[in-house]
């Protein structure tokens, strides 16, 4: 169904004496945002469902939410990584809204504004951005991740206008889709957890609430790659909705072999450290100035490329050749709490970063963003340099 030739794609549903009506928008387009705010005037709507999950809908609706942000306890509990990803995807975002003129999330936060001002539920019936990340991690192989992470920065780095046929790409497709793609060799690995699963987490979501709440009528606002997905789920119907949001809220449990590598490593260095006193003293001190000067260096030299404070690169030297032997706690966990502690970011600094994320320069200047890259880059330089230096040690004593 789409009544206005030219207009957002528009799909009717009826589910029991409920109708559902989809509406395909783009995230890039005016016209959705208009499209959204004429469909509301008509008054028909009891409830418009939007394509958000709790933590997108309240960074939507509240974006100083980073201003309160604990920084040291997202590096603690090993979230610095996804916090980064998420920034550098919001930069490529808020390029492609500065391209077309127009504020990412218009026809969501149009919807969101006008089912406020008129006291209807927003029924928010996305799957949370946390768990669709990791379950797209999940999906690809441990070297596809590193393209995903490094497109991500590309992208940042970018400031050439999207081409054409991306454009077109985001007129008829899914945000996060979209951005994912832009650096992925094989999209069909990103299918799946990016639409697939999302097209039959949303129509159950819908399904659950219109069980639970006898919404009469729904206006679904949601991006128009999603509309034929959710269309086709609607119509076969589910027989148990909650059974099937439970399953694709559940995470993927992490492979154990990938858990003892970090312990295999330290008790093939601690042997070779044996061996080598064994040997004679003097290449026992060497293999240990080996691991020291390889393992500190490239640790320090990475909090040096993200423009630590002098004494958080002394840390990292000092602290990397130890961690690395203590799989439990990481390099740039010592770099960042000494950073944080040495440069405490103020409240402007939380202010500004999703602003000052869209700029490269703006990563080393912001103290948030900047201890984040020091988190990366001196545990980035501990990790190659255990490597590095175990093969040194293996190749004394080989030789």
């Amino acid at each position: 169904m789409n009544p206005h030739p030219g207009a957002e794609p528009l799909e009717e549903i009826r589910l029991g004496g409920s109708t559902v009506l989809l509406l395909g928008t783009a995230h890039v387009s005016r016209a959705s945002a208009e499209e959204v705010e004429r469909l509301l005037d008509s008054g028909t709507f009891d409830a418009v469902a939007v394509e958000l999950c709790p933590s997108r809908y309240h960074a939507l609706i509240d974006p100083d939410a980073l201003s309160r942000m604990d920084l040291f306890k997202v590096i603690r509990e090993g979230k610095a990584s996804m916090v980064a990803a998420s920034l550098a995807l919001g930069a490529y975002q808020q390029r492609l809204a500065e391209q077309f003129g127009i504020e990412p999330g218009a026809e969501q936060r149009a919807a969101i504004t006008h089912a406020r001002a008129h006291q209807k539920p927003v029924l928010l019936v996305d799957r949370e951005i946390g768990t669709t990340l990791r379950r797209v991690l999940h999906s690809v192989s441990w070297w596809k991740r590193l393209g995903l992470f490094a497109g991500l920065l590309a992208s940042v780095v970018s400031r050439d206008d999207v081409s054409e046929e991306e454009i077109e790409r985001l007129k008829e497709g899914d945000m996060l889709e979209t951005t994912f793609a832009e650096f992925a060799e094989d999209r069909q690995d990103l299918y799946g957890p990016l639409i697939d699963e999302r097209d039959r987490y949303m129509a159950a979501r819908l399904l659950e609430e219109i069980a639970g709440e006898g919404h009469e009528n729904i206006l679904v606002v949601i991006g128009a790659g999603h509309l034929k997905g959710i269309k086709g789920y609607l119509e076969q119907g589910m027989e148990n909705p909650a059974r099937c949001i439970a399953e694709l809220e559940r995470l993927p449990r992490p492979r154990r072999w990938p858990k003892l590598i970090p312990w295999l490593i330290v008790a093939l260095v601690l042997v070779g450290f044996g061996l080598g006193f064994a040997r004679s003293p003097e290449l026992g001190w060497q293999l240990v100035l080996d691991w020291v000067l390889i393992n500190g260096g490239l640790s320090a030299l990475g909090a040096l490329a993200a423009a630590a404070h002098p004494l958080t690169v002394i840390a990292a030297f000092l602290a990397a050749p130890l961690t690395s032997l203590n799989p439990t706690v990481g390099a740039g966990m010592v770099t960042a709490g000494v950073e944080i502690y040495l440069r405490r970011p103020q409240v402007g600094d939380f202010a500004q970063l999703r602003h000052a994320t869209t700029q490269l320069s703006g990563w080393w200047k912001n103290r948030v963003s900047r201890t984040l890259l020091v988190f990366l880059f001196s545990t980035l330089g501990s990790a190659v340099g255990t490597y590095l230096a175990g093969f040194r040690i293996f190749g004394r004593l080989a030789g």
